[in-house]
């Protein structure tokens, strides 16, 4: 994209050709420029509104939405047209990018829920509901919901509107992820007000200081397509 707009320059007059070879239009500081529009310096978001934070979330994670978004599995305008026509090696190094940020996270926003809401969400993240047969947020997403590495990312330090906003986009359809599709089979279990517990819970919590994804194999209660297999899992 980068290298038409060049040509483009180059024909409409803009500089001479000798000048326009000096110009580099293809940098990956380049390429992020247009994510920290939304997501903020070095994908570092707010707790606030809608947009998450990519910073410090696992390479694989990261590229993983961005193939969702290019591929249909994801929907957002802004997202799809960034991605849109990207090499696969482009989108995996915009990855890497933000994976590699560490950056400090802001404390929580206080709970406006009640403490029965909260504890709800409390149950459904840190030990699931058995009879509804909902697994465990802790149990793919780690001990501390930091993230798991390569591919499973962590669930602090996100606005309570983009967390509820995912899980209910995967229960009514309109977000998939590589099948099999995991997370859409939970929040089929899950209800309205169970979403909405769970991700009031999770926005409370403040993140650990130098909060980073951990790097252990863990088996995931259901087969997960974005989940890589890991020999010897637990």
């Amino acid at each position: 994209m980068f290298k038409k707009l060049a040509l483009w320059m180059i024909a409409a007059g803009f500089g001479t050709s000798a000048h326009a070879a000096d110009v580099t239009l293809d940098t990956l500081a380049q390429r992020v420029a247009a994510c920290v529009a939304c997501h903020g310096k070095e994908g570092r978001a707010t707790n606030e509104g809608y947009y998450p934070r990519i910073a410090g979330k696992p390479a694989g994670y990261l590229y993983n939405q961005l193939l969702n978004f290019r591929d249909g599995r994801r929907r957002d305008s802004a997202m799809i047209y960034l991605v849109d026509n990207q090499p696969e090696t482009y989108l995996r190094e915009m990855a890497e990018y933000f994976a590699d940020q560490r950056l400090p996270y802001p404390k929580p926003l206080a709970a406006t829920t009640s403490k029965a809401v909260l504890e709800r969400g409390q149950q459904l993240v840190t030990l699931g509901d058995k009879a509804k047969k909902i697994p465990a947020c802790v149990a793919c997403h780690g001990k501390a919901l930091t993230g798991v590495t390569p591919a499973t990312p962590g669930l602090l330090g996100l606005p309570h509107a983009y967390l509820y906003a995912q899980l209910s986009s995967w229960k009514n359809g309109t977000r998939h992820a590589q099948a099999p599709d995991c997370m859409a089979k939970i929040t089929q279990e899950l209800s309205m007000d169970d979403i909405g517990a769970a991700t009031a819970y999770l926005a409370s919590l403040p993140v650990p200081d130098n909060a980073v994804a951990v790097a252990v194999a863990i088996k995931p209660p259901l087969e997960c397509g974005s989940f890589p297999a890991q020999p010897g899992a637990l």
